[in-house]
């Protein structure tokens, strides 16, 4: 659980309640920039939209419709080997370009150790995890069980939209 020291965010979706804390202490850039869009609202009414059981649940970019939303400019990837992308870390989601994160975030739902930060090559920098799941993996393993289909040239996208209604601070 959290102990007060780094920042805790609580997201609202439509299958429940999930309580973050994010590690500002490890990955002070992508805490902040990850609070910059709770802070604007960027995340109220974006759905998970990609969903694979034993791996993870990806959200923050698009809208109930596909229609991807605009993002300020990418950040520096802050992945480390002490940051894991272990089962219920959050981590930033990003293109084959190393330093490519934006909005785009994701919930891990099995210990990944193919994302982590093993060196400094675009094959090993990894994916930076950012924070863990304080409460509600009842709700990430809920959301990883929904039936998902191709839409356009997305994959594994819930046939029935997984909202994320807000995403606010909690301290």
């Amino acid at each position: 659980m959290a102990d007060g020291s780094n920042p805790t965010i609580v997201m609202d979706t439509t299958m429940g309640t999930i309580t973050a804390e994010l590690w500002l202490d490890r990955s002070p850039l992508t805490v902040e920039n990850f609070l910059q869009y709770v802070d604007d609202g960027h995340y109220d009414g974006v759905i998970f939209h990609r969903v694979i059981p034993s791996f993870m649940i990806q959200g923050g970019g698009f809208d109930a419709r596909m229609n991807e939303k605009p993002t300020r400019d990418p950040i520096r990837n802050e992945a480390s080997a002490e940051a894991r992308n272990d089962c219920g870390t959050l981590a930033m989601a990003r293109t084959n370009e190393v330093h490519s994160a934006t909005a785009q975030f994701f919930i891990n739902h099995a210990d990944n150790d193919f994302l982590n930060h093993t060196n400094e090559t675009p094959e090993g920098f990894g994916y930076c995890a950012f924070g863990k799941v304080a409460d509600g993996m009842d709700v990430v393993d809920a959301i990883a069980k929904v039936k998902t289909h191709s839409a356009g040239h997305h994959d594994d996208v819930p046939v029935e939209p997984v909202i994320i209604n807000s995403i606010r601070r909690a301290n």
